[in-house]
């Protein structure tokens, strides 16, 4: 897969050759850059399960915080360079990145083409897994409070997600249609990095329309890695969703499953069902619950969190929403969290 990708991506820039040497005779090309982000911020009594309870003031727990800038060069006819940088920040602190110590462009780094061939872009992208994770369960994002979020990339069964949401030195690609349906494909290279032991792959096929929504995502995980089990080879997930949206709800269901390949193998299976009703005009009431059962032969863990929360727009960009999360964790306190938030888009 990884040559296929390869040959992919060096057909789809010989292609825009002659595109981009006859636009350079023609007048001045038109270009962009624009500014954008979110910040979210939310305060409230948090405690996740087997953690201590909490009066914190937060930020992107619904949204992560982000700031970016993006570009794009129209070549001529469909053909267009563009970038992005994006970086997450810490809007309680001020600080940047999501944690200390994580790299300043964190959420996308890339330059690409795109045309009628479809867009890939080269640098640090995010995963088509991710997005077919966050676009069918009723929390989106949310490393915060949506149950499938928090329970396929950042367990807290004690079996590592590894690769994270994005990945370093990667190549994506994404179909150009008009039909409704992407094809997302994407690999990496681990560089020599500390405990890689090859190549990233992975895609996702996803088709929405007015009604309902479907998606299979893939990945291989070699280096990017979180933590190195002993004797670690790989890690490999695997995930189907689904959504129907019955005017009155939107329902969404997911089933992903994770196995890691070292001295001993591990695997993770998620579930998870939504629910997102609209009440008016501006709001709607969300639901989610999510179960992770983690086998570490011998023995299971199982994790199960359960949110509901209340949503509403004040514009176009500003909502307003109020949570409540109980999360349970075999052989851990329950754990209980409230909290309303703001989120802004610029």
């Amino acid at each position: 897969m990884n040559r296929r990708l390869s040959c992919l991506a060096a057909a789809a820039v010989a292609l825009t050759l002659p595109a981009a040497a006859s636009a350079q005779t023609a007048s001045s090309p038109a270009s962009s850059v624009t500014l954008y982000g979110l910040l979210d911020m939310s305060a409230g009594r948090f405690q996740d399960a087997g953690a201590q309870r909490t009066l914190r003031a937060e930020s992107g727990k619904m949204t992560t915080s982000f700031l970016g800038f993006k570009g794009a060069e129209d070549l001529g006819g469909t053909l267009k360079v563009k970038f992005a940088l994006e970086h997450y920040l810490r809007a309680d602190t001020g600080a940047a990145g999501r944690a200390n110590g994580e790299a300043f462009w964190g959420r996308n780094a890339y330059v690409g083409v795109q045309g009628d061939f479809g867009t890939s872009t080269l640098g640090r992208n995010t995963t088509p897994l991710f997005v077919s994770t966050l676009s069918f369960n009723a929390f989106g994002d949310s490393f915060g409070f949506s149950p499938s979020i928090r329970q396929v990339f950042a367990p807290s069964t004690g079996l590592a997600f590894q690769g994270d949401t994005a990945w370093n030195n990667s190549l994506l690609y994404n179909t150009s249609n008009t039909e409704g349906y992407n094809v997302g494909l994407i690999a990496n290279l681990g560089e020599g990095a500390p405990g890689a032991t090859g190549r990233n792959i992975g895609g996702n096929w996803v088709l929405l329309t007015d009604t309902w929504g479907a998606t299979i995502a893939y990945q291989q995980v070699k280096n990017g890695l979180a933590a190195v089990p002993a004797g670690f080879e790989r890690q490999e997930t695997l995930q189907f969703g689904g959504s129907y949206d019955f005017s009155v709800a939107k329902l969404y269901a997911q089933a992903t499953r994770v196995k890691t390949r070292a001295t001993v193998d591990t695997k993770s299976t998620i579930y998870g069902l939504g629910v997102a009703v609209p009440v008016g005009a501006l709001g709607k009431v969300v639901a989610q619950y999510g179960q992770a059962n983690a086998d570490f032969n011998p023995g299971e863990v199982k994790n199960r969190t359960v949110t509901l929360g209340y949503d509403h727009a004040l514009s176009k960009l500003t909502d307003a929403y109020a949570v409540v999360m109980s999360d349970r964790l075999t052989n851990a306190e329950n754990g209980t969290s409230v909290a309303a938030g703001l989120r802004v888009r610029f």
